[in-house]
């Protein structure tokens, strides 16, 4: 059994420290703001609710932290108050964040200056997968590092992905979201376009289940839009901040991205509409707005 601080009780968190806490781990956790869970967390008996970040980490070997974005990182993490100060020297941080690369090398570097391990190791899935288990990491940082803790990771995931050094696994998870922003976009279009036309979403979903063009997003989603399903699993503010961080990675890299700079304007105006609070997907909502449909 492993003593563990959690940092972050979002959408994704809770089901990572239930599945932790499944595996037989301690779980030291701690959130900004008060949130209420589910009684198979709060009531378990090795969920320690803990009140601060340092109080969380005070002495423990393994961190662990999902949070919304660099601000957040660097609140939780560094200072006198943060993580790094707190926890056991020779730590071993697991970072999954969605954030910029740059963001995940300087504190791997932080975390060296203060005798800890950091890996960057965000995950694709949504809250459903985080609850269920089936989520992936996908990690940058050294592989002895990841060796001592993927045991941990295994048991609340259905796979650990090493990509490479540090910033590695961050680049990598923005390249997924942006093929899911991509496809979501270009999905409300072709909606749109059906729905205009008179096609039945009965027969919209039955083709687009066997079109070679679909995929899992697009079979997903489809089915949440047809069914004015905009229930937020990963909400469309964060889908937002995420395709700013793959512009930036592109300006840093010399890598144009026009295709992902007008995705990134149509989710700007979603989040101008007032649809940040819901699922990503409603991007469609502005599409069929745009396209006079009625709601």
């Amino acid at each position: 059994m492993a003593d563990i601080a959690y940092l972050g009780l979002g959408l994704m968190g809770r089901g990572m420290v239930r599945n932790l806490l499944q595996a037989g781990h301690r779980v030291h956790a701690w959130n900004r703001s008060a949130v209420e869970l589910p009684e198979e967390i709060a009531a378990h008996p090795f969920y320690v609710r803990a009140a601060s970040v340092a109080e969380a980490a005070a002495g423990r070997d393994r961190i662990m932290l999902c949070v919304t974005g660099p601000d957040a990182q660097r609140g939780v993490l560094l200072g006198p108050d943060g993580a790094f100060a707190h926890a056991a020297r020779g730590a071993v941080v697991v970072d999954s964040t969605t954030t910029d690369p740059a963001v995940s090398r300087s504190l791997a570097e932080a975390a060296a200056q203060a005798g800890h391990g950091y890996l960057d190791a965000p995950v694709y899935g949504s809250k459903d997968q985080a609850w269920d288990g089936s989520i992936g990491f996908i990690v940058g940082g050294d592989a002895a590092v990841l060796q001592a803790v993927r045991p941990i990771l295994e048991a609340v995931s259905g796979g650990v992905h090493h990509l490479g050094p540090s910033g590695a696994g961050a680049v990598m998870k923005l390249i997924g979201n942006l093929l899911s922003a991509a496809q979501m976009a270009a999905l409300g279009e072709g909606l749109a376009l059906a729905c205009k036309n008179g096609l039945a979403a009965e027969g919209v979903i039955e083709v687009l289940d066997r079109f070679g063009g679909s995929s899992g997003v697009i079979r997903g989603t489809a089915r949440k839009t047809l069914a004015n399903d905009f229930t937020p699993a990963f909400h469309l503010k964060n889908m937002a901040k995420d395709i700013g961080l793959m512009l930036d990675l592109g300006r840093a890299s010399g890598v144009p991205m026009p295709g992902t700079a007008l995705t990134a304007e149509l989710y700007r105006a979603a989040l101008v509409a007032g649809y940040g609070e819901l699922q990503a997907n409603a991007v469609h909502k502005l599409q069929f707005r745009l396209a006079g449909i009625e709601e």
